[in-house]
């Protein structure tokens, strides 16, 4: 039977606001792997795999020669499945290409797209000349030769031993290179510049600060041209950032995907994101040690602090972070602050940044409450290490 729909994987609550997922060239939908539990928590999330991807047929392209794909096809796959899912509005988080089709769909077609998050991917991916060579070198040897290059454009050196890099790159050997190719020739004739002013859904830019596929300027013309997008920079992170700084990625995904939702939300979307910033482990204390003289006070902040302050779209969360240590220290509450370094860190913040965040807390906190917070934040980097 030939294939008519993009393979596709649906978890959460049926009945969930949905969320499409849209992953890169040469991955498959394993790469939201890291980030699928706690979307699912309020959302359907609805992954897909590319033409000639993980489970989807190259058969599903317009045609594999070169020029004759297009990201407007890939996009046209998409609604095609959001018809046959029965979804008429959808949020979109997209991935490099899956990004661009995420682009795409809300510049062409904005009354399907509700929010989009675009993840490491630009407007323009470089040169149309190196997009075409590549496809040329795919289509005569295979995948091969650029699977083996693929760990080294994706992820920093720091993360590209560990075994989840290694699993990606073997589903660049697996894809079809003849899809692979047509998606290569999608991406070399991919210009949105002009398009982005556009785009009504409310959008996020998310990128890896050693992102050396789709540098961080990408980002910024993305940002700078869709109106009121939002932009989180991700320290230590290469292109997959979702992959390998995956907390910072879920945290600023779950605060703008739950932002504005209806009341009766917000103590899920507070949950989600306070384990996101805090850890499970943290938050799976606090509920166990939830007495019934106690319980409206887990409740209030899970539904105030988390639910509409640090889910609000006005600040990206590592920024938040950086007001609440310095509140923290200000207020001299030290337990919370050795709680908020660890949230810190998990959000992206390197120790160099929180060494910054201290020091202009001793210029406006007083030099004692800045000498003790150092001492906190060191014995909490001592212990993360």
């Amino acid at each position: 039977m030939t294939q008519r729909l993009l393979h596709h994987h649906a978890d959460g609550p049926a009945a969930a606001p949905p969320l499409l997922l849209g992953p890169s060239l040469g991955t498959t939908l394993a790469v939201w792997e890291a980030q699928v539990p706690a979307l699912a928590r309020e959302h359907r999330v609805i992954r897909y795999d590319l033409p000639g991807h993980g489970g989807s047929a190259a058969g599903l392209l317009p045609g594999t020669e070169p020029g004759r794909t297009t990201v407007a096809d890939l996009a046209a796959l998409v609604l095609d499945l959001a018809d046959a899912l029965g979804l008429e509005r959808f949020g979109y988080a997209g991935i490099s290409l899956g990004g661009a089709v995420g682009t795409w769909l809300a510049a062409h077609h904005p009354h399907r797209v509700e929010a989009l998050a675009v993840v490491c991917s630009a407007a323009r991916f470089g040169t149309p000349a190196l997009w075409h060579e590549r496809a040329a070198l795919v289509r005569a040897q295979g995948t091969g030769p650029v699977a083996d290059g693929a760990i080294g454009r994706w992820f920093t050196p720091a993360f590209a031993t560990r075994i989840e890099a290694l699993a990606l790159a073997d589903d660049v050997r697996a894809a079809d290179p003849r899809a692979y190719a047509a998606c290569c020739d999608a991406l070399a004739a991919f210009d949105v510049t002009g398009d982005l002013p556009r785009i009504t859904a409310r959008t996020l830019v998310v990128a890896g600060r050693e992102d050396v596929a789709t540098p961080v300027d990408r980002a910024r013309e993305l940002a700078d041209g869709i109106p009121g997008a939002g932009l989180v920079e991700i320290a230590r992170a290469g292109h997959l950032a979702a992959v390998e700084r995956p907390e910072p990625v879920r945290a600023a995904l779950l605060g703008h995907f739950t932002a504005g939702t209806a009341a009766e939300q917000r103590r899920a979307a507070g949950q989600s994101v306070r384990r996101a910033v805090l850890g499970d482990a943290h938050v799976d204390r606090a509920q166990a040690g939830t007495t019934a003289f106690t319980a409206d006070f887990q409740d209030f902040i899970t539904r105030y602090a988390w639910g509409e302050i640090w889910t609000r779209p006005g600040l990206p969360a590592r920024t938040r972070s950086c007001i609440t240590l310095t509140a923290l220290v200000a207020r001299g509450h030290h337990e919370e602050l050795a709680l908020h370094l660890r949230a810190a860190l998990r959000l992206g913040l390197t120790p160099e940044e929180i060494k910054e965040v201290l020091l202009q807390t001793a210029v406006y906190c007083g030099v004692p409450a800045a000498n003790t917070a150092f001492a906190i934040a060191q014995r909490v980097l001592e212990e993360e290490r």
